[in-house]
C-alpha cells in the first residue's frame, strides 16, 4: 500500500431503538483491519444520510424509497403504549386502540408511525421528540404509542408499557443505495443474514481461490486406478486359501 492510498473503513448508520452490537462484534472479528464507525441518526434523517454518502449502510425503519434503496427487512416490532405505573391500563396484559379512545395521546414530530387518523384525544401540542413526549407522560399529561424498543430505550422507573394489539407496527430493515453495493456492503449483508465466514454467497471468488478453498476444506482426491479387465478373482476363505472349485475330480490317466 502506498502512502496515497486510504485504509478501508465502513460506516453503519442506525436509528434510535435499534441495537447493532451483535453485528458490529461479528464484523470486528471477521474484518479486524476495516474499522466500523457507528452513526446514530433520527429515523426521519436516515435516508438523507445514506443518499449523501455519509454512511455505507443503515439500520432504518421502513418504508424507504425502493427506486433508490435496496432493503432487507429484518424484523417487525410490537407497538406499545407508555403509561404511568399507576394508570388503570396496567391492569390488563394487552389492550386495543379502542381502549385509548378517551386518552390524550402524544404524536411527537419524530413519530415513526404514519397515522392516517391518529387515535385518542389530541394533545395541546406536538412534542419535538419522543424523549420530550416521555417526559410529558411521566407528568401524567398524556400517553404515548411507540415501538417496544423505544419504550425500552426511554425506560423510567415511574413508567411502564402495554402491547396494543391492533396498532400499526414499525419494521426495521438493512438499507443502502442500490448503486453503492460494494464488497464491504456484501460482507455486512452476509453478517446480518447469518452467513458463515466461509460463505461465498454474494461475492465471487477467483477460480484459483475457489479451487484452493475447496482443496483445503476437503483435501485433494487421489485418482483411482482403472481396473484391468479379466476374470473375477476367486473369493478367499478366512485362512486366506482359495476356495476349491466344486465338481467331480478329474480322473488320472
Amino acid at each position: 500500500m502506498t502512502g496515497s492510498q486510504e485504509s478501508p473503513s465502513f460506516r453503519l448508520a442506525y436509528v434510535p431503538g435499534v441495537t447493532p452490537a451483535k453485528w458490529v462484534k461479528t464484523w470486528n472479528e471477521r474484518l479486524p483491519d476495516v474499522p466500523l464507525t457507528l452513526v446514530q441518526v433520527p429515523a426521519a434523517e436516515a435516508p438523507g444520510v445514506l443518499r449523501a454518502g455519509e454512511a455505507d449502510v443503515g439500520l432504518v425503519r421502513l418504508p424507504v424509497d425502493r427506486t433508490f434503496f435496496s432493503a432487507i427487512p429484518l424484523y417487525t416490532e410490537t407497538t406499545v403504549v407508555v403509561v404511568p405505573k399507576d394508570h388503570l391500563i396496567t391492569a390488563a396484559d394487552e389492550i386495543t386502540l379502542a381502549d385509548l379512545a378517551d386518552e390524550v395521546l402524544f404524536h411527537p414530530l419524530d413519530d415513526v408511525f404514519d397515522w392516517d387518523s391518529p387515535p385518542g384525544e389530541p394533545a395541546f401540542e406536538r412534542p419535538a421528540t419522543t424523549s420530550d413526549a416521555i417526559e410529558l407522560v411521566a407528568a401524567n399529561v398524556g400517553l404515548l404509542l411507540v415501538p417496544q424498543s423505544l419504550a425500552r430505550l426511554h425506560h423510567r422507573k415511574d413508567l411502564t408499557y402495554r402491547p396494543v394489539t391492533d396498532a400499526p407496527q414499525s419494521s426495521v430493515a438493512l438499507s443502502w443505495p442500490e448503486e453503492a453495493t460494494t464488497d464491504l456492503v456484501e460482507d455486512f449483508i452476509g453478517i446480518v443474514r447469518g452467513r458463515t465466514v466461509n460463505s461465498t454467497r454474494g461475492r465471487t471468488k477467483p477460480p484459483a481461490e475457489q479451487k484452493r478453498t475447496r482443496n483445503e476444506s476437503t483435501g485433494t482426491r487421489q485418482k483411482q486406478q482403472p481396473k484391468s479387465p479379466g476374470r473375477t478373482p476367486r473369493p478367499r476363505t478366512a485362512g486366506g486359501k482359495p476356495t476349491p472349485k466344486r465338481g467331480k475330480p478329474r480322473r488320472k490317466s
